[in-house]
């Protein structure tokens, strides 16, 4: 197939009845609609995982992206009132090839294609995946549209040619230079108590997480340790948050182009100039390298899955991970360096933790502040648990800055 972007792909024919995914290179996939009918653009990604697909529909960090599963068979499990790590489905669009049948789970509570259908959300199915994913790795995640029903057809009432399709598809924005946290970050600040042993009690630590796409496990983990966490919107000053009185903040995952959140960046600057212990993940881990100096820059196409390799190159363990990100941390690998804002400013870093696949950054550690961040998904809901010790190194720093910051007042 061609990958000349003035020549869309032959195909055979197609009608209103099918859906049509179209991609900027002109590559064109027919199959049949699933989920809502209709028109859909976003950035093409695809993600590697056999199970959790409730997780990821529901993932703010995919918010403007069409999300394609690599595993054929989605959607046996249904989905239930307990997977869910937001209020909605945040994808633009979703591809599978073989859409389940039937529902056998006894936490299910609906169907996957009727909850795609009731928020709206345009998928394609019956197409070859494993095709799409190899050209994907190929020529890189990129612009496209799936269409169906009506958005197939011209206002003569005839079958629009593919080449009107790829026109729309190319009128979109790309996602460098897209700033997304605006549109997933909560309005409201709301407080997530500690629960399990703790609740009841008073809490260990009180942390401030700014939301920049956040998944609800991710405050979960934290209270299931002891934290109180006030969860607030990515526009809330740094008055804000020291009026909360944290004993840390967390900065969260979320979409979009890292390099466009310059006021994300101040805002940490002036959290870590104050000597906040900090922790953050995924889109935290690249505003945190922002911070300290570094550049970021875009993947060729991203890790998406619950099944990447990620070496801690402190210990030297390998642990598996959830990942969920489409740009990276420019920093250099294999040693300590003086941050380069301000020549130092925040002391010395190193990368932490490097990705097996293709040696992508993966985390980074301050030496002479409290804070760390590492690029994938410690909550890791559906799974692996492999890097839930991130949250307790991060409740350990906090207890120790406090205890630290008592001690000095009591000398």
């Amino acid at each position: 197939m061609s990958l000349n972007e003035s020549e869309p792909t032959a195909v055979g024919s197609y009608n209103a009845q099918n859906a049509v995914l179209v991609l900027e290179d002109g590559q064109v996939y027919v199959g049949q609609p699933y989920g809502s009918v209709g028109v859909t653009f976003g950035e093409i990604v695809f993600a590697t995982g056999m199970t959790g697909y409730q997780e990821t529909l529901t993932d703010p960090s995919y918010d403007r992206q069409i999300v394609v599963q690599t595993f054929p068979h989605i959607g046996d499990t249904g989905v239930n009132d307990e997977d869910p790590e937001s209020s909605r489905i945040w994808v633009a669009g979703y591809v599978v090839r073989d859409p389940s049948p039937v529902v056998s789970n006894w936490r299910a509570k609906g169907s996957l294609d009727d909850s795609l259908q009731s928020q709206s959300i345009v998928g394609i199915s019956d197409i070859d995946t494993r095709k799409l994913v190899r050209h994907l790795r190929s020529a890189g995640v990129m612009r496209a549209g799936i269409f169906s029903g009506d958005a197939l057809v011209g206002e003569n009432g005839a079958v629009l040619p593919v080449a009107d399709l790829l026109a729309q598809v190319k009128e979109q924005p790309q996602m460098s230079g897209s700033n997304l946290g605006p549109e997933v970050s909560t309005k409201e600040t709301y407080t997530v108590e500690p629960t399990g042993e703790f609740e009841g009690k008073d809490p260990l630590a009180t942390v401030v997480a700014v939301d920049l796409g956040i998944k609800a496990m991710t405050p979960h983990r934290l209270a299931e340790r002891g934290c109180r966490v006030h969860v607030v919107p990515m526009t809330t000053t740094f008055e804000q948050i020291e009026a909360m009185n944290p004993d840390g903040v967390f900065f969260s995952n979320g979409p979009g182009d890292p390099g466009t959140a310059d006021d994300t960046v101040a805002l940490l600057r002036k959290v870590l100039d104050a000597g906040y212990p900090f922790f953050g993940i995924c889109f935290g881990n690249q505003i945190l390298g922002r911070a300290l100096g570094f550049g970021t820059y875009k993947l060729k196409f991203g890790h998406r899955g619950i099944n990447q390799p990620v070496k801690d190159l402190t210990t030297g363990k390998v642990e598996v991970t959830a990942h969920n990100h489409g740009f990276a941390v420019d920093a250099p690998i294999g040693q300590t360096i003086e941050t380069p804002y301000e020549q130092g400013h925040y002391g010395k870093a190193r990368v932490s933790h490097i990705d097996l696949n293709d040696n992508v950054v993966e985390g980074l550690e301050c030496l002479d502040i409290p804070a760390f961040s590492v690029q994938y998904h410690p909550e890791a809901a559906a799974g692996p648990h492999d890097a839930s010790y991130l949250f307790d190194r991060f409740v350990n720093l906090m207890l120790s800055t406090k205890d630290s910051k008592e001690g000095s007042v009591n000398a």
